[in-house]
């Protein structure tokens, strides 16, 4: 949400309706422009970081990255890829405000942090999880937008004009509607725009033929026609950030007094009373799950609350990174639910992970750089806004059911996060772990899916077996898997190498079944007796 409106929005803009409520786009070129530059597209998707994650975890009053000796960790996060934030001239500061994930896209927004008010929304795909790509982008040169839906072929975007320096806008706060046909913008039929009353449109929802959007301080819940944007009812609240529905029941949060719900007629029919300091204009978003409604309420954290009772359930407090972070910007944006996972985007202080099964219990803080200002969270997917290091996609590596089926009978892992099988071990498990290193002298089958912070080693006539999901190192911190001489790597699943995959002296690299992956960001260095057998797809074409 913005402080201030950008100006001299909709000057291309024509009345099409007898509601002054309704415009189209007309003609946009010098507000509104797609990025047509096939090069900016690709390099904006950025691996540089890509790889495996720490989770700083909670010791002694502080949040320290470790791995202890005694436990291999749960959660074995990969960083896919970062998306940067759109720049052109005017508008170096974008920073993202808000992801809705649809099918095999990511839907993003941006806008801006200080007087320059511009912003953008870009469409990625992620239906190939090692190799997202941004298909298109279209940049708003006097708008902010601060949050959005996509819905049948259309993006529907809530952002801010400045109506006393726009010729058209009837008021602040706008939703538009953006046609988009296979992956991207076709803005060439035109866009429709609807206005609101409102210090600025924060919040948007789609249910069946209805938007509902919120507008901030002295402004509305609205509904509109998603068809027509045109107004059907509205009503006024103090300072309205978010908004959820369940079961047909409205949640707001209005920041001047809590949760409130309201029919489908926005009448009112309860209300949570918080005493949080939701500060003014900083995003704040509520979700609702199993009758629990979970509120971001900045420096407090997280609230979860009973949403029948209003009665508090738990408070969830922040952690704190490792890094100095100012007091200003340790504050609870956005919440985010997966299963029995709570995510906290925490500003400065960081993406929080937490278990949430009967009680929320701290796991840490996943390592990421920026300020984490949204989380969503889908499938096995996390998508953080993380500022001005922009879209952080994460791969939360939950295991398939299907290989846990293959491997049935083998215990779940439970160990040291320092695997080391002796020569005459023949050790199996089942399970999805995070690891500092693994080093086999003797027979390994790992069964789920694992990620390992450091080296892989597999000793002279050593065996490890995988079937499932491998992930080592990062790229900023490259580390090799390392197969000795006369020794096996045989894998059913993807393996992903961010370092060198080194065979030594008759050693040999196995493939069973016809969908295994095997993706090197390294070099992959073969003894001239080394064999590769089976059948993969060599994601980097480095065989």
């Amino acid at each position: 949400m913005k402080r201030i409106l950008p100006p001299s929005l909709f000057a291309f803009i024509f009345f099409i309706s007898c509601s002054d409520s309704t415009t189209v786009f007309e003609n946009g070129e010098d507000d509104i422009q797609l990025e047509t530059s096939t090069a900016v597209l690709d390099n904006s998707i950025n691996f540089d970081d890509s790889g495996v994650l720490d989770i700083y975890e909670e010791n002694q009053g502080g949040v320290q990255a470790r791995f202890l000796d005694e436990q291999a960790g749960d959660y074995p996060l990969t960083l896919v890829a970062q998306v940067n934030p759109p720049s052109f001239n005017g508008g170096e500061n974008l920073t993202a405000s808000h992801v809705d994930i649809v099918g095999n896209y990511a839907y993003v927004s941006y806008n801006t942090i200080d007087a320059d008010y511009v912003g953008g929304i870009d469409i990625v795909y992620i239906a190939d999880p090692m190799q997202p790509r941004l298909t298109s982008r279209l940049y708003y040169i006097n708008a902010d937008i601060n949050s959005l839906k996509y819905d049948n072929g259309f993006v529907y975007a809530a952002g801010g004009v400045d109506a006393e320096k726009s010729v058209t806008a009837t008021a602040n706060s706008f939703v538009a509607k953006l046609p988009v046909s296979n992956g991207r913008f076709n803005v060439s039929n035109g866009i429709t725009y609807g206005f609101q009353e409102g210090f600025n449109a924060n919040d948007i929802l789609i249910e069946g033929n209805r938007i509902l959007m919120t507008s901030g301080r002295d402004g509305y819940i609205t509904e509109f026609d998603k068809q027509s944007l045109e107004i059907r009812q509205e009503s006024p609240y103090s300072d309205l950030r978010s908004l959820a529905i369940s079961n047909g029941q409205i949640a707001l949060l209005d920041a001047s007094f809590g949760v409130r719900f309201l029919d489908a007629s926005f009448n009112e029919t309860g209300q949570i009373a918080i005493d949080s300091d939701f500060r003014l204009a900083d995003k704040r978003t509520l979700d609702i799950s199993d009758n629990r409604v979970v509120v971001a309420e900045g420096s407090k954290g997280a609230g979860i609350y009973n949403a029948s009772t209003g009665v508090l359930i738990e408070h969830v407090p922040i952690p704190l990174n490792p890094a100095q972070v100012a007091e200003e910007n340790i504050v609870t944006n956005a919440t985010a639910l997966n299963e029995d996972v709570l995510l906290m985007a925490n500003g400065g202080a960081g993406l929080c992970l937490s278990e949430d099964n009967n009680g929320v219990e701290l796991v840490g803080i996943i390592e990421l750089q920026g300020s984490i200002n949204y989380v969503a969270s889908r499938g096995d997917y996390i998508f953080a806004a993380s500022g001005k290091r922009g879209l952080q996609i994460i791969k939360m590596n939950k295991p398939d059911g299907s290989l846990e089926s293959k491997c049935q009978g083998t215990p779940n892992y439970s160990g040291s996060s320092r695997l080391s099988v002796p020569s005459n071990a023949d050790l199996a498990y089942s399970g999805s772990r995070r690891f500092r290193d693994i080093s086999i002298e003797g027979n390994l089958l790992l069964c789920g899916t694992w990620t390992v912070r450091d080296a892989v080693e597999v000793a002279a006539d050593g065996l490890f077996e995988m079937r499932g999901v491998l992930v080592v190192a990062r790229n900023s911190r490259r580390r090799d898997v390392t197969i000795g001489p006369d020794a096996t790597l045989r894998i059913e699943g993807d393996l992903t190498i961010y370092g060198d995959l080194v065979l030594a002296e008759g050693a040999s690299l196995e493939f069973l079944g016809n969908d295994s992956r095997v993706n090197v960001f390294g070099d992959v260095i073969l003894d001239d007796s080394a064999t590769v057998t089976g059948e993969f797809d060599d994601v980097q074409d480095k065989f």
